[in-house]
């Protein structure tokens, strides 16, 4: 069973999404979703100053096995990316919810984040998938 921080939302595509507090959300992918992928090869993230829609594919992981989008679960400003991944993506493998984020986003509508599922829905969620 793939570990579930509980400081973290997330969405049924297997984004998370960490609210910093001071209006920005952290999003990545969760560590069950970098085991399915395998050895992540290539990262494209968005870019700063990007605005991206909650829903919307924004980024692409990419594994020796299959290349996955990434969808934003908040809308919002793109505020920060994190580029060393470009040049070591499998920090995400290593590190999903640590030094594996993805990207920041400065959210419009906080409401957006009470539509994410919590610790407990997400790993409900993956119960059902493994059956």
């Amino acid at each position: 069973m793939s570990e579930i921080p509980g400081d973290l939302k997330f969405m049924k595509s297997h984004e998370w999404a960490r609210v910093e507090g001071d209006g920005k959300v952290t999003v990545g992918i969760s560590d069950h979703a970098q085991g399915l992928l395998g050895d992540l090869v290539y990262v494209e993230l968005p870019n700063v100053g990007d605005r991206v829609e909650a829903g919307n594919a924004c980024a692409v992981v990419e594994s020796v096995k299959a290349a996955s989008d990434v969808y934003a679960p908040v809308s919002g400003t793109v505020v920060a990316v994190n580029a060393p991944l470009t040049d070591k993506p499998e920090t995400i493998n290593e590190d999903a919810y640590g030094e594996g984020w993805l990207f920041v986003v400065e959210i419009e509508d906080t409401d957006q984040l009470n539509e994410l599922l919590g610790p407990d829905d997400y790993a409900e969620l993956l119960e059902g998938e493994d059956h």
